[in-house]
């Protein structure tokens, strides 16, 4: 089992984003070197956005899926999850009425 990592605390939501930005290859490194020891415990994944970090658990069966279906594409696990989640919010969008013009 992984070593369970301290708890960073951060002055500012601006101080955390540009944190995770500086090392999101370092922790996403390290995310996937678990994930291939077998961890299967609860996971976090960050995803970023314009200005927003999103965390979102996953159990593990879930994110070993999303690692398959990702390396099925050619694509990594986090741009495979923001492009079902975009796909989804497009789906469940009602669709546009037209406007009739007068």
């Amino acid at each position: 089992m992984p070593k369970k990592s301290k708890t960073r605390r951060s002055a500012s939501q601006a101080e955390e984003s540009a944190w995770w930005e500086a090392n999101e290859e370092a922790v996403g490194e390290q995310f996937e070197k678990t994930l291939a020891q077998g961890y299967s415990g609860p996971c976090n994944l960050i995803v970023t956005g314009e200005s927003t970090i999103t965390k979102i658990r996953l159990g593990s069966r879930d994110l070993s899926r999303t690692v398959k279906h990702a390396a099925e594409r050619g694509l990594r696990y986090q741009t495979y999850l923001k492009m079902i989640i975009h796909e989804a919010l497009r789906s469940a969008e009602p669709p546009a009425i037209p406007q009739n013009p007068d």
